[in-house]
């Protein structure tokens, strides 16, 4: 599953925290009920998630298949340093197993930039500078995936930038409403439709483009997509609001923490690994899978070949419909019986992991002597696993967001994205080993570590409940 529903946005704690409107806001000017700056902030985006899941849909791809290929990895300026210190870590690489380790770390990265944008937006820029700087690197990161040598500059850009871009721009959308105001919740729904428009188009468009034209006619492509949303944004800067003042917070009131605050936040804590490795397998979609698919799936659709990278479009779509048939689920169930906790949920989602990896392993089965297997093994996949996700990263923001002691929600909340960038390292890890085993048994350890996650989470149920219920009863006693 892809980033749905703000599911695995990256946002950084301190732009948690600045989600109230300021002084000197844009006045109340509406399309369709919500503030002008709403459909502007959307629309950008919608464009910024085009470029950046176009580039990673063929970044893959286009390392094994053309970048760290001879005659082309002698090109890349400083690899050869680069390649030395990554290979001190792992060890000697193969194509795919390096290509595999350099996604691994420039995804990770994706996730912990953004502490690093909030800061700069909070600290020295503000949040509309901040932005554009992330939008210029990230047009720029873009445009320089079409050349071989600016390859690794090209991902230093676009990690920088997205962590400057995402978290900010989000907190602009919260600055349009005012506290009270309950259509905040419906204008999060319209921003991550946005999301949901980028993230299934890029990949027939860059996906296409490069698979059939040209690795680089794609990575251009997503560079346009990421101009075109730093227009949309300029475009609509004057109906946004205006930054607060950027000041330091050295001299702000310090907060104790409680025992009981303690104790939770050693629960939400230790839940970061195992959130990890419960989505092991989800973020390896993008990596060790699209090698593998490609070679073991029949592509052959109405008489035509089709692209590797429609499985993306096609995960893409999955997730949104899942995400909202599980929403409509719970609401149905709640009718008649209870509707389980948030832990609960995250067993379930772990459970059905297992599930989805289960179908893979049997279909890779299927692949024996180079034979081709049917595309509904890759259905069957995507919407076992949308299912999972979807009862995973939005349930376990949920409970952090509950959990957090109110002294250190918004840092807690940053925290919670860590667990994508242990999970997207794992990911480069993982697939380095891809070589070196069959692929039923290489999914079925995906499906195992999913397990492994379950069994910890079934585990943790009875600790944070008690938890939970104890912060309640202490902050009950200090209101009254």
């Amino acid at each position: 599953m892809t980033e749905q529903a703000g599911a695995n946005t990256p946002v950084s704690a301190a732009a948690i925290s600045a989600t109230a409107p300021v002084a000197g806001s844009p006045s109340g000017r509406r399309l369709f009920g919500h503030p002008v700056g709403l459909w502007y902030l959307a629309f950008a985006e919608a464009w910024e998630r085009f470029s950046y899941y176009g580039m990673q849909t063929l970044l893959v791809l286009y390392m094994v298949g053309q970048l760290l290929q001879p005659g082309h990895i002698e090109s890349v300026a400083g690899f050869a340093q680069f390649r030395a210190v990554v290979e001190g870590v792992y060890g000697p690489l193969s194509i795919q197993a390096l290509a595999s380790a350099i996604f691994g770390i420039y995804t990770g990265l994706v996730y912990l930039t953004p502490v690093l944008g909030g800061l700069i937006a909070d600290r020295w820029l503000g949040r509309t500078r901040t932005i554009l700087l992330g939008a210029t690197l990230m047009t720029l990161g873009h445009f320089l995936m079409a050349f071989d040598v600016s390859f690794l500059w090209a991902l230093a850009c676009l990690a920088i930038g997205t962590g400057c871009f995402k978290g900010n721009i989000a907190v602009q959308v919260g600055s349009l409403y005012a506290p009270e105001d309950n259509a905040r919740a419906d204008a999060f729904q319209i921003f991550y439709l946005g999301i949901s428009a980028g993230v299934i188009a890029s990949p027939l468009v860059c996906g296409t483009l490069g698979e059939v034209y040209g690795w680089h006619y794609g990575f251009g492509a997503a560079g346009i997509g990421m101009a075109v949303g730093l227009g949309v944004y300029l475009a609509g800067a004057r109906f946004l609001p205006v930054d607060p003042p950027v000041a330091s917070k050295k001299h702000e009131a310090r907060h104790r923490l409680s025992k009981t605050d303690w104790r939770v936040l050693g629960l939400l804590l230790a839940m970061l690994p195992v959130l990890a490795l419960a989505l092991l397998g989800n973020q390896q979609i993008f990596n060790a899978y699209m090698i593998w698919a490609q070679n073991s799936f029949d592509f052959s659709l109405l008489g035509h070949t089709m692209p590797t990278s429609w499985l993306i479009t096609f995960d893409a779509a999955a997730s949104v419909v899942m995400l909202a048939l599980s929403v409509l689920f719970w609401r149905l169930w709640s009718r008649r019986f209870p509707e389980p906790d948030e832990i609960t949920k995250l067993v379930i989602g772990a459970g059905v992991t297992v599930l989805a990896f289960v179908v893979l392993a049997v279909g890779a089965a299927q692949s024996t002597n180079g034979a081709k297997i049917s595309l509904w093994w890759a259905v069957a996949f995507h919407i076992i696993n949308s299912i999972g996700f979807a009862h995973l990263v939005p349930v376990a923001l949920a409970l952090y967001v509950r959990m957090a002691p109110k002294a250190v929600g918004a840092t807690i909340v940053g925290i919670f994205y860590l667990h994508l960038f242990v999970a997207n390292n794992l990911v480069g890890w993982a697939g380095t080993r891809f070589e070196t085993i069959a692929a039923d048994r290489f999914w079925m350890a995906h499906a195992v570590v999913a397990g492994v996650s379950a069994v910890i989470l079934f585990g943790l149920q009875r600790p944070i409940k008690r938890a939970l219920a104890k912060a309640a009863a202490e902050s009950s006693q200090q209101d009254s």
